[in-house]
This record gives C-alpha cells, sequence and structure tokens, in this order.
C-alpha cells in the first residue's frame, strides 16, 4: 500500500495471488505442498455447504478456478452454479461468496460492488414510535447524532429509516418485540475501505449504548 498507493484490499489480493499452493486442508492460512490456502474462512460450515450441494468448499473452488469464466466476477459465477452446476439460487450466491473469501476476492464485510458494510443491534426498552419521530425530524435527528446534520434518505411512511451518513449510508429498523421491548438494527452500507468497517460497528454500538440509556 505505501509503495504503490493502493487500496487495502487490491494490495491485500495481490498478495493472496501470489501464495502458495492451490488447494486448502481446512485450516485459514496454512499452506502445504498439495494444499490450498485460505485467504479467509467462508461463513458457512464445510458440513453444511457439503450437505446442501453435494460438495465441500476445496471442492467447489476447484470447480470454480478450472471454469474459465470465474474471471467475470461474482454474478457470472453464482449464474452458473445455478444453470449448469444445478445449485440452488440461494446456495449459488453462499458458494460465490464463500469461493471469492477463500481465494482472496472477497474481505470480511465485502458486498460485490467492492465497498464494505457494517451492522450493529441491541434490544432496549424504549420508545420505538418516538425514536421513529425523532429520527424522521431534522432537528430529533440532529439531536440523537450529537448536533451533526444527517441527510434524511428515506420517505416518511417507509418501515425503516435510511439515513446519508458522512460516510455512505444507514438503514435502522425499529422492531417491537412482544415483551414491550425494541429492538434495534443498524445496517450501514457503501463503506469504502475494509477498516472503515471496525470503525463505524465502535460508532454505532457506542451510539445504541447511549440510546438505550436516555
Amino acid at each position: 500500500m505505501a509503495r504503490t498507493g493502493e487500496r487495502y484490499s487490491a494490495a491485500r489480493r495481490v498478495l493472496v495471488d501470489q501464495a502458495p499452493g492451490s488447494h486448502h486442508d481446512g485450516r485459514q492460512g496454512t499452506a502445504a505442498a498439495g494444499t490450498r490456502t485460505w485467504a479467509a474462512a467462508p461463513e458457512t460450515s464445510d458440513a453444511a455447504v457439503r450437505g446442501a450441494t453435494g460438495h465441500g468448499w476445496n471442492e467447489w473452488c476447484d470447480r470454480i478456478d478450472d471454469w474459465p469464466g470465474h474471471v467475470d466476477g461474482h454474478g457470472a459465477v453464482a449464474e452458473w452454479l445455478a444453470t449448469t452446476q444445478h445449485v440452488d439460487s440461494w446456495w449459488a450466491q453462499s458458494v460465490t461468496v464463500g469461493w471469492e473469501r477463500i481465494t482472496g476476492r472477497r474481505l470480511p464485510h465485502q458486498r460485490p460492488d467492492g465497498t464494505f458494510s457494517a451492522s450493529k443491534s441491541k434490544t432496549m426498552a424504549i420508545d420505538g414510535a418516538a425514536l421513529r419521530a425523532l429520527l424522521l425530524d431534522d432537528e430529533g435527528r440532529a439531536d440523537l447524532f450529537g448536533g451533526e446534520s444527517i441527510e434524511l434518505r428515506s420517505r416518511p411512511t417507509s418501515n425503516n429509516v435510511r439515513l446519508g451518513m458522512p460516510l455512505g449510508t444507514a438503514e435502522i429498523v425499529i422492531d417491537e418485540r412482544d415483551d414491550g421491548r425494541v429492538r434495534i438494527t443498524v445496517a450501514h452500507e457503501r463503506l469504502e475501505e475494509y477498516d472503515d468497517v471496525a470503525r463505524w460497528k465502535d460508532f454505532w454500538a457506542g451510539w445504541l449504548d447511549d440510546l438505550a440509556t436516555v
């Protein structure tokens, strides 16, 4: 990164591509003769993907790597899995993401368009309707974010509240629970760098903690 000015994800991908080994023995970051080196572990276990699709992660990575069309990216791979490998559409997406994670084409929290996402949630005893009203109101929204002007990106009638943040957009879901409490989930998308994920996770964790004490 320092030498070329590349973003973290681009520089990391170059190093992954240069790593020895073309198969993996199941341990993240472990390389040996005849084994695949995993850049990162997929979210789904080998047993789960094998039970659903008939093949484990190493087998799927070998099959996808051997298919010339994999160079066309996420959409092409997912379509190939669904149409020619007869993988259910949901699992076709999951296998594609897992292959991208294992081969270093996708970092944790990274989306197909190259941006990143962060999410946080917390269940608390607050008035959900009052919170939603504050988020929809310009002055109320500024109070909730320490006086900072945060742009409303959703219609007042939308179920969820979408906000334009200083970086990316955040969607806030307010879910009323049967026990009278409210579960608030924040999905923050279109973050530009991998390092942005941890920073915004910390921000939202603190924001939710503060909200619970008001």
